[in-house]
């Protein structure tokens, strides 16, 4: 019998929370840097690597958005994307759903078009050249206000064919869902289907509030929902998805190690739970890492792995006879590893 983490390298997968933003990796960022005559402030690749030392979300936010600076052309964005996708595709992931911030770029002078042209160029290469099927959601950056939330859908507007669904990411504490209950109401208006960041850093209320007032087809993280057995149960009742993170989870000090998670408990307890890698290039590993060292400290088995990789397929925004395909070949692969 195959053995677990081959079984899981081999595993065909679904991603579906992932930060394009997340998966810069220092020496494509030095790359950028060089190329688009950027002073990064960092000497090498290691400096950069010592500087991912950060204590809760904040402390990351603040290099995630300085690394965000080198990248300004349509080329810089594709290739970003064309990175991640291709160590996508080497990690038998077949369908990702990728999350980007228009405002990080936006803010500081790069075009949204300039964005979002570079990163669905090289999405549309996946689905041709690695047979790879990916979805773009729209991020609104929850530390700004309201009002640049609404001039980023504006701009969305404009390439609606591209975008799947909007999110909501960034600071949790301070930034509650009805700061943003207008401009996603407008959303749904317009056809996007609604995700958000809750139940992080924030309490499981947000998690409530994100359902109630945001109407929310999936919660990205969630964790926290484990602290009110109520939610717990109404999550399970409705098959709410939750987009779980662990190596974030911890690196953010959410729970102290991996064996603190609570993701065993949340399948045992019927939530519809799947692992992602967030912004992997910052904590320490992509998919199947999250995946194989997960299953390591919780004493995860092979069915407890399906059951996860289903969740992804089920919780995808995807027509359902692509689902049901999906499921089709995770029998397979999973008959062809007994």
């Amino acid at each position: 019998m195959t053995s677990l983490d081959d079984f899981i390298d081999g595993a065909p997968k679904a991603e579906l929370h992932l930060h394009i933003e997340g998966t810069l990796e220092p020496e494509l960022m030095f790359a950028l840097a060089q190329r688009n005559g950027i002073d990064t402030g960092y000497e090498t690749t290691d400096n950069v690597r010592a500087a991912y030392d950060f204590s809760n979300l904040q402390d990351f936010l603040d290099i995630y958005y300085a690394a965000c600076d080198v990248l300004v052309t349509e080329q810089d964005f594709y290739d970003l994307a064309w990175a991640y996708l291709q160590k996508a595709h080497a990690q038998n992931i077949v369908h990702a759903e990728i999350m980007f911030d228009p405002q990080t770029h936006t803010e500081r002078g790069v075009a949204f078009e300039t964005v979002i042209t570079g990163l669905t160029r090289a999405m549309d290469d996946a689905t041709t050249q690695l047979d790879l099927s990916t979805g773009l959601i729209m991020s609104f950056l929850r530390h700004l206000d309201e009002a640049s939330a609404e001039r980023t859908l504006d701009q969305g507007l404009e390439h609606r064919d591209k975008i799947i669904a909007v999110g909501l990411d960034s600071s949790e504490l301070g930034h509650p869902p009805e700061k943003f209950a207008r401009v996603f109401a407008r959303a749904r208006g317009e056809g996007f289907l609604p995700v958000a960041h809750a139940g992080e850093e924030g309490p499981p209320a947000n998690v409530s509030d994100s359902l109630d007032i945001l109407k929310v087809r999936r919660i990205d993280h969630g964790v926290r929902a484990v602290e009110d057995p109520a939610l717990v149960e109404r999550l399970a009742a409705a098959e709410i998805p939750l987009t779980v993170c662990p190596f974030s989870n911890v690196r953010l000090g959410v729970f102290a190690t991996l064996a603190d998670h609570p993701l065993k408990a949340m399948l045992a307890a019927g939530l519809k739970a799947t692992v992602n890698s967030d912004d992997p290039a910052y904590f320490g590993g992509y998919l199947n890492e999250n995946f194989s060292a997960t299953a390591a400290a919780l004493d995860l088995n092979r069915d407890d792995v399906a059951a996860l990789i289903r969740n992804s397929f089920d919780a995808a925004f995807l027509p359902a006879a692509d689902i049901t395909a999906l499921h089709t070949r995770l029998d397979a692969y999973v008959a062809s590893s007994d």
